[in-house]
């Protein structure tokens, strides 16, 4: 964002109101366009630190107009509204401008509050002031605020708030007929009641006041829905530095406050970092996912806090807390404090984005604009024609620039942007009638030009849910048995790991949590306890040697138990670190009763685990035997724990906590693929669209579960990309190795050429590569990309980042997830579809309620068929514009006109009509491999617009020249011009041909096969085809007496005459329809010939060019250092 500071002048002011007097309003009208020249003529340039106005520029170059705003208070008061740490700052900014008052200059754009900071010279958002506390400063702000700290940050952050503007009927209607559409609209009717088109000029103001009402409800409508699901207002309690509990508004909730959270839950109305208890929390409206999380208390340390890394200690704006306890003894619920409000919030950005949303880079929105500009060039050229024509027959200088301006107004059709975005409407239609909701219709166009699409894995591509498979104990000395039923293990760690080692709460008697961890404690048997009411509790802190007890696993009765096992004692859980997908593990404190046996219990990535534990603790066969599992498909669970001193339970940290470990064991678990992954991931290998898995399990699992589903075939190598950063003595190497199942394709000359044997390959790489490709080696990075398939172990920033990076190389990206980690990268892609049970969720573009990705072909479809209507309807619109063009071109040359009446049967009944049903065709069934075209400016339109505009207007000419071939052929009145001199047969020549030309190209321009269904699929508009084409030709053949009269037509009664203007009007069509196929498929055909030769303009298909020709790349097990290295090398 460029921000430019102005101070107002108010001679310039002066001068400028003088003028919109003497320009009646003219001058303020362009100043409304182009507020940047408004700034320009009233004000002058100065330091920011002076300015009064911004004149701010965003990332698209779009320009707005914001006031500066100023509060002052008194300077003895000394209401600082920052922390200790950040007063010198803050007395600093304020001193400068004024010498016994504290003032706070800010402004606010697009929700964002920003404050001028003296010691930044710039005004930063006024989260800057908390957006560097660290977990200790926020722990320090537990005891609360006092009213008079909450008051000034008031002044500094504002309300909390996330307020969508409604504006009123009467500005909606201001600022609607302020369009430049409208203005353009006016000043048409305007020029057609000057030419005594009444009857067309009402009915335009008409339509066009049902649309402008039809506009300002609709925008009315959405505002107050979207201002409804943001703000949210609730009354909170809070707690002072007093140590007293208020109730307040969530209004006047500031950073720093410190917030309780209730033990039956509310809806969280801010960010909050929870310091003291547990809250499960339902995050469905930001993410999609319906699976409840819980939130454990934020780690101790000098840590800079962050929302995104402690996600799971941070409370969201707009989520809804469903329990909350174990605040402190003898009270239920949370405590949490206030990191972020209004705007800044998780809720406010989200919020922001769809109020602001950035604008969608798509080329057939920019060819749009580009092609209303050459039709106003064209409209120049006809103006310029009718003013040499029309001054030629001495037509008087008032009704020869009326007769010039019409022109403009036939060529540059005002219906064109509702037109084309018809298509766009009935597709949202039908995907809504599918389960598939969007926020962002434009988007639906963008679907069409997909070239590759990312995956999740587990939820998207395979079951939610998981089948315990077995359990493999393991200790320094191997590998026990694989144990089937965990109720078969003996007492022991293992056991207990497996039955406390979770985040599964309790809520009216049902077990809330990850689906993983709820089959996991089935599988024990044991059953979970929670302290309900406060007896309880403290009969639990009795039970369990006055530890706090956050929950409690009982195991089964002793009937239920098997034979030969018997195990009574319970396990209290008195602390849990909850899991995080950059640490990849989760950790519990337990202790047993009476408060003794006090044991850390891990459970994580198998990788991640057996690096924490103590190296003797690890089989020796760990790697292979996880290897072998992974291959498999199966999903691998490690468990660990070490012993602790009772007397440190309460206090110990994280990273105490999940070091020197002891290796327990494996758990193993079944993820099935759902049955509709493979068929999809088949349709869309067909259809030339590429896949990728982007995942955070194992790698192995991940390759199995490609092979499963066919994004890899069985005879088809996978290559594995590791990474590794510098260390002390080492540079960064980048290596590439063959998977165990591709070993023996070393022998069949693999290493020496890939292309050359004709094997395809595809490459995998991890999360922690992939960070170092990155960054030491982003000259491979574009390679690895064109051929990676497999992203495993990648963390949700790292997902985003994937996402970006495919972009850079020009495609278009699509990305399914099921919400939760996958946020980031939904709203990165260019097409996003969370599979989730909301209705619509801010989480992406698209939501899916269908589980499973068979809306994604779908999706494709439709945007494929939506472009494609699109573009037809484009094409008619503007051929009805040429057509009408020539028409009256042609008649101006002649000294005549269409009437008042037939403008309006051509407009209104003939084209609107074809112009709202030629676009519900639906999709086609099948997905062709060829993606349709995007670009307005091709020489396949260009050629197509062409052609049938010259064969259009050598159809009109030979009819006039016909009509005065006929013996009885009367010429009209020359005295009189214009619509004047109707009826008369010129004129009646080009109206009957002009009419079938309407609607013979409705039909030549509609496209069916291979992006939609056959035209006539879409019955009513062959329906309303059949029955325009009928009243053509009986106002042609047969037109009665009223009908003559009201259109003005010439009687003619020479039917061979008649009958010959509807031959050439079937011959129109035969030519027209053969020459669009033609266009179609033998220029279409020689250009894709042309471009095979020629290089791509798109980044990935040019890098594909290269690597189909460097049949050595890549390198098999070659190190690979990073260039800059090599060059230090050399040197």
């Amino acid at each position: 964002m460029d921000l430019q500071g102005y101070r107002l002048v108010p001679w310039r002011m002066w001068l400028c109101r003088i003028f919109a007097l003497l320009s009646a309003g003219l001058l303020l009208l362009v100043f409304y366009w182009r507020p940047r020249w408004a700034v320009l003529a009233r004000c002058s340039l100065c330091p920011l630190a002076m300015c009064d106005t911004l004149l701010v520029r965003n990332s698209q170059g779009e320009c707005f107009v914001v006031e500066v705003q100023v509060e002052e208070w008194e300077e003895d008061s000394a209401e600082h509204p920052v922390p200790e740490g950040e007063e010198y700052d803050w007395r600093d900014t304020v001193q400068l401008h004024k010498e016994q008052k504290v003032l706070l200059r800010y402004f606010v754009f697009e929700g964002i509050r920003y404050m001028w900071v003296t010691k930044k010279g710039a005004f930063c958002p006024v989260s800057v002031l908390s957006e560097d506390w660290t977990c200790v400063d926020l722990y320090r702000q537990q005891g609360g605020l006092s009213r008079q700290v909450q008051s000034a940050r008031r002044k500094v952050y504002g309300q909390n708030l996330i307020d969508v503007p409604v504006k009123s009927y009467a500005r909606l209607l201001l600022e609607e007929v302020l369009n430049p559409f409208y203005i353009f609209q006016v000043f048409s009717i305007i020029l057609w009641m000057s030419d005594r088109y009444y009857y067309y000029a009402a009915c335009i103001l008409f339509i066009s006041l049902i649309s402008i009402s039809i506009s300002l409800y609709e925008i009315r409508k959405q505002s107050t829905t979207l201002r409804n699901m943001a703000r949210l207002v609730v009354t909170v309690t809070v707690q002072r530095d007093t140590g007293e509990e208020e109730n307040v508004s969530s209004e006047e909730l500031v950073p720093g406050d410190c917030l309780l959270i209730p033990p039956e839950g509310l809806m969280l109305p801010c960010d909050a970092a929870l310091l003291v208890g547990e809250c499960m929390v339902n995050e469905s409206m930001l993410t999609g996912e319906s699976i409840p999380v819980m939130k454990t208390p934020l780690p101790v340390g000098e840590d800079t806090y962050s929302p995104d890394f402690h996600r799971r200690h941070t409370l969201f704006c707009g989520t809804q807390v469903i329990q909350a306890k174990g605040r402190r003894q003898g009270s239920r619920g949370g405590l949490a404090v206030v990191t972020r409000t209004g705007f800044f919030t998780a809720k406010g950005s989200l919020i922001n984005s769809i109020l602001y949303p950035q604008p969608i880079s798509f080329r057939f929105y920019q060819d749009a604009l580009k092609f209303l500009l050459i039709l106003g060039i064209l409209a120049l050229a006809g103006t310029i024609y009718s003013i040499v024509v029309l001054s030629m027959s001495k037509t008087t200088w008032v009704e020869l620039l009326v007769r010039a301006l019409d022109i403009v107004t036939i060529v540059v059709p005002p219906a064109l942007p509702a037109a084309m975005t018809t298509g766009t409407i009935y597709a949202q239609s039908r995907l809504k009638k599918s389960g598939v909701f969007c926020i962002s219709p434009p988007r639906i166009n963008v679907c069409g030009k997909v070239s590759v699409f990312c995956f999740d894995k587990t939820g998207t591509l395979t079951e939610e849910g998981l089948d315990v498979w077995g359990i493999m104990e393991g200790s320094g000395s191997g590998f026990a048995e694989l144990v089937p039923d965990p109720r078969l293990l003996p007492p022991g760690p293992l056991l207990s790991a497996l039955a406390s080692c979770h985040s599964v709460a309790l809520l009216e008697g049902q077990l809330l949590g990850d689906p993983l961890e709820l089959k996991m404690i089935e599988s024990t048997g044991w059953e979970l306890e929670e302290p309900a009411e406060s007896e309880e509790q403290v009969e639990m802190v009795m039970e369990f040697g006055n530890v706090r007890v956050l929950a409690v696993m009982r195991p089964p009765a002793s009937e239920l138990q098997p034979a030969g096992i018997s195990i009574s004692e319970p396990v209290a859980i008195v602390q849990r670190f909850p899991f995080s997908s950059s640490l990849q593990r989760m950790s519990v404190v337990t202790v047993g009763l009476g408060g003794s046996n006090a044991l850390v219990f891990l459970k994580g990535a198998p990788e991640m685990v057996a690096s924490l534990c103590v190296k003797d603790s690890v089989p020796a066969q760990f790697s292979d035997t996880l290897r072998h599992f992974a291959s498999e498909g199966f999903r691998v669970l490690a468990l660990a724990y070490k012993p602790l001193n009772e007397s440190c339970v309460k206090t110990i940290e994280r990273g105490t906590v999940e070091s020197s470990l002891r290796f327990l064991g494996l758990l193993v678990m079944k993820n099935q693929v759902k049955p509709e992954s493979a068929g999809v991931i088949g349709t869309l290998k067909q259809a030339h669209l590429r896949t990728v898995m982007v995942t955070g399990d194992n790698i192995l699992t991940a390759v199995n579960v490609a092979r499963t589903c066919g994004m890899m075939q069985s005879e088809e190598r996978v290559i594995y990309v590791h990474a590794t950063p510098p260390g002390n003595h080492s540079q960064p190497t980048l290596r590439f190795h063959l998977g165990e199942s591709s070993r023996a394709a070393e022998q069949d000359g693999l290493t020496q050429g890939l292309y050359q044997t004709g094997v395809q390959y595809h490459l995998a790489i991890n999360g922690k590569s992939f960070s170092v490709l990155c960054e030491y080696f982003p000259e491979y990075l574009p390679k690895v990309l064109m051929r990676g398939t497999v992203y495993a172990r990648m963390a949700p920033e790292q997902k985003t980042q994937l996402v970006k990076e495919l972009q850079k190389l020009n495609y278009r990206v699509g990305m399914c997830g099921d919400g939760a980690n996958d946020c980031g990268a939904l709203r990165a892609a260019d097409v996003g579809v969370s599979l989730s049970e909301a209705e619509a969720s801010v989480a992406s573009p698209f939501t899916s309620k269908t589980n499973n990705i068979s809306c994604v072909p779908l999706l494709i479809r439709e945007g494929r068929c939506a472009l494609v209507t699109s573009f037809s309807l484009f094409k008619y619109m503007a051929l009805y514009s040429l057509i009408q063009f020539c028409s009256v071109l042609i008649l101006y040359t002649v000294k005549t006109n269409l009437s008042d009446l037939q403008f309006l049967f051509f407009d209104l009944v003939l084209v609107t009509s074809l112009a709202i049903v030629m676009g519900r065709g639906g999709p086609s069934s099948e997905l062709h491999p060829q993606r349709p075209p995007a670009s307005l400016l091709s020489l396949q339109v260009f050629a197509s617009l062409l052609l049938h505009c010259l064969l259009l207007v050598l159809i009109q000419v030979f009819a006039l020249l016909i009509t005065r071939t006929q013996n009885w052929y009367i010429p009209l009145n020359t005295t009189v011009s214009g619509a004047g001199n109707l009826p008369n047969l010129e004129d009646t020549s080009i109206f009957a041909v002009s009419g079938f030309q309407y609607i013979i190209m409705a039909v030549v321009v509609t496209k069916g096969y291979p992006y939609r269904k056959p035209l006539y699929t879409n019955v009513l508009f062959v329906v309303v085809l059949l029955a325009l084409f009928g009243v053509m030709s009986w106002l042609v053949l047969y037109p009665g007496l009223i009908m003559k009269q009201l259109l003005q037509l010439h009687d003619i009664e020479d039917m061979d005459y008649k009958l010959l203007l509807v031959a050439l009007a079937a011959l129109n069509f035969f030519i027209c329809y053969l020459l669009e196929v033609l266009i179609d498929r033998g220029i279409l055909n020689f250009l894709r010939a042309v471009q095979r030769k020629k290089h791509s303009k798109k980044q990935y298909k040019r890098l594909d060019v290269v690597l189909k020709g460097t049949p050595s790349w890549p390198p098999i097990d070659q190190p690979l250092p990073p260039s800059q290295c090599s060059i230090i090398g050399l040197s």
